[in-house]
């Protein structure tokens, strides 16, 4: 801009007469700096211009291959497509061995997770011929849909234009009926595809967690397949072959820092820790108290604490943690031993389908060692499919056709492998101890055991009053099976021996948080009326700790009411001295514990709510309390629900089905939550 303002100058000086002058040197100064303002203004404006350019390029389109389920299908000719809502796995695997499944019938599917792609596609899925999709959902706590498939409902929520017409799907739901909304999910999914025009080929099939899911799954998918056959007008191949989905490979000769050790998303990310932390990247918390609660009993019922300042990670009071554990190391060396394999060697199991997102069945390069300590269930007891695909390498034939019964939909087979698997509680290592004659390549075995999930937790605490800690109440798992083995719980045994200091070394645990619906009212005037026996107290812990902490900082604290049991008094009252200081200090309006085991007739928190049904009812109905129920799903919050019933029954003068309703009423308007389990 300076040579522009010096030209400008050069063409004035002309202009000046010297006897009478127009301008004075300070008049033409000015003129000029004013002119050269007015260009550098105009000049500087112009510039902007390429910028646009430049966000382009920081922002590239995703390509089609990265969203797009139908271009992977037409290039890898599929023509089955496989969706999965999983939380803990089993939908995933169920969706796993389907896609299987089709090259069996001489078709072709694929695996999806519908986090992954763009599910507004499924209306262009009548594109390819002889097309399907099949939905494998599980419902999360209060008939929600699990954290992969969120998207996915909202999608179907908030489409109703869609046209699906050309879309022939089915479902096949996980749940289990203990919990109130079973299989919420996969009904949700079956009613609103085919409302928006999509056309259902075969029946729901619905599977029972607290029955038998396997056989639930195996019984819908021997009427499915048969179905799709005559739908489609193929017919099977007779292919009963195992078809393997990996390829083995072997590294002699590679650099140790590339080798996964445990780690769950980013090779190292246990080394060099980066937020956010999530459910593909942990963070390490070290642990600051691992104590033992209960004062007697056989049993072992703990109170841990997570330290897990600088994470940036946030709760809150009714949120969940995840931890990832591991299996027992001397579990993996009977493994070893038993298959007679070095488990040290690097290896990659690399899929055989080079277009599948899933390119490991776990993190690899990695060890058998750690494959089999951090990434694979060892513990569960197989499925049928397993049982299955591992029959080929039994050398008695007796053997092999027991395993191979076991996987069928027969009723003696059904029968055989509830009896001598579930009944016996058999993990894959009982079943090569007890079957000496089945000794499969540790490869293949690896490439069949589901992952090993991460286990879930209420927190036991409020971020109020601890930001930089979260809390664990747990009660370790341990019984004898039929047998004649000692079986013990995965992650509580772990957790059980993460001792603060171990060696010098701080013990660290991988976790994440699970945001929850189980909250505290909006209001901190409403009453709270919370039943929470054994450790379903966690989450009350939490909450006594924030009406506490909500007193201290001047604020209206409603009614607070605690109902808590356990078996005696001298044992396993656990948390006894926080809730009778809680008591004291007014911030439990209510403590009522029933000690089940102390007298003749057992009494349970349902029995307590009943003796004092005139002040809960007058919280319910008068004062807007709100209920929160912690702990066991299969008896303990049905019978909690049904006294409620009773109390609405007596002193509200409604019948069975008014009081059933009242009830429900309170759940759809959040102010009766559960946080349970089976």
């Amino acid at each position: 801009m300076a040579d522009m303002d010096a030209d400008t100058t050069t063409h004035t000086e002309p202009m000046v007469d010297e006897e009478d002058p127009l301008f004075s040197n300070l008049d033409l100064f000015l003129f000029s700096l004013i002119v050269g303002l007015v260009i550098y203004w105009f000049m500087s404006r112009k510039k902007p211009e390429p910028i646009p350019e430049f966000k382009k390029l920081d922002t590239p389109t995703p390509t089609t291959r990265e969203t797009s389920f139908i271009e992977k299908m037409k290039k890898t000719s599929k023509n089955i497509i496989v969706f999965y809502g999983s939380q803990t796995g089993t939908a995933e695997e169920f969706a796993n061995r389907l896609s299987k499944d089709a090259q069996r019938y001489g078709m072709k599917g694929m695996a999806a997770d519908p986090e992954e792609y763009d599910m507004g596609e499924l209306t262009r899925l009548s594109e390819i011929k002889n097309s399907l999709a099949i939905f494998c959902m599980a419902t999360y706590g209060e008939g929600d849909p699990t954290d992969n498939a969120q998207d996915f409902y909202d999608w179907l929520q908030e489409n109703d234009d869609e046209d699906l017409s050309g879309l022939n799907y089915t479902v096949f739901a996980l749940g289990n009926k203990t919990y109130e909304h079973y299989n919420a999910m996969g009904k949700y999914v079956d009613k609103r595809l085919e409302e928006l025009g999509a056309k259902r080929i075969f029946d729901l099939g619905l599977g029972d967690d607290d029955g038998n899911l396997e056989e639930d799954f195996i019984s819908w998918r021997e009427q499915f397949w048969p179905a799709v056959c005559e739908h489609f007008g193929v017919e099977a191949l007779g292919d009963e072959s195992s078809i393997r989905q990996y390829e083995l490979k072997e590294h002699t000769d590679i650099n140790m820092n590339k080798v996964y050790t445990g780690e769950i998303g980013r090779l190292k990310s246990f080394e060099v820790q980066k937020p956010p932390f999530d459910s593909k990247n942990p963070f390490l918390a070290p642990v600051t108290v691992n104590r033992k609660l209960n004062k007697g009993g056989d049993r072992h019922l703990m109170h841990l604490e997570l330290d897990i300042t600088g994470s940036k990670i946030r709760y809150e009071s009714g949120d969940h943690v995840a931890v990832f554990p591991t299996n027992d190391s001397a579990l993996v060396n009977k493994l070893g031993q038993i298959l007679g394999v070095d488990l040290d060697v690097v290896i990659s199991l690399n899929n055989l389908d080079e277009e599948s997102n899933k390119k490991h069945p776990f993190p690899c390069p990695t060890t058998y060692r750690t494959a089999l300590t951090h990434y694979l269930d060892i513990t569960h007891p197989p499925r049928t499919n397993v049982l299955y695909e591992l029959a080929q390498y039994a050398s008695d034939p007796k053997d092999q056709e027991n395993m191979r019964k076991m996987a069928s939909s027969s009723p003696e087979g059904k029968a055989l492998y509830h009896s001598w698997v579930l009944d016996a509680s058999r993990n894959i290592l009982a079943i090569l101890e007890d079957m000496p004659s089945l000794r499969p390549p540790i490869d293949h075995l690896c490439e069949l055991l589901p992952r090993l999930q991460a286990r879930y937790y209420s927190i036991a605490s409020s971020s109020k009053v601890h930001p930089n800690s979260i809390h664990i109440c747990a009660v370790v798992v341990e019984y004898n099976t039929k047998t004649g083995r000692i079986n013990k719980g995965v992650a509580t045994n772990w957790l059980k021996n993460k001792l603060v200091t171990d060696n010098g070394y701080k013990s660290t645990v991988p976790m994440y948080i699970r945001k929850s619906q189980f909250r505290l009212p909006f209001k901190a005037t409403n009453p709270v009326i919370m039943i929470g026996p054994g450790t379903g107290i966690a989450p009350f812990v939490g909450f006594i700790q924030e009406r506490r902490w909500l007193k201290q900082q001047g604020k209206e604290v409603g009614e607070t009411a605690m109902y808590f049991g356990c078996r005696h008094k001298n044992e396993d009252y656990i948390y006894q001295e926080e809730l009778e200081e809680a008591e004291k200090d007014g911030v439990l309006t209510q403590l009522q514990v029933a000690f089940s085991r102390d007298q003749e007739q057992k009494v349970y928190v349902q029995h307590l709510l009943k003796k004092h049904k005139e002040n809960v009812w007058k919280l319910i109905h008068n004062d807007n309390a709100h209920i929160y129920i912690c702990g066991d799903a299969k008896n303990m919050a049905k019978d909690v629900q049904t006294a409620f019933y009773e109390i609405a029954e007596e002193l509200g003068g409604m019948t069975r089905t008014q009081a059933t309703d009242y009830i429900k009423k309170l759940m759809t308007k959040g102010r009766y939550s559960q946080d349970v389990w089976s």
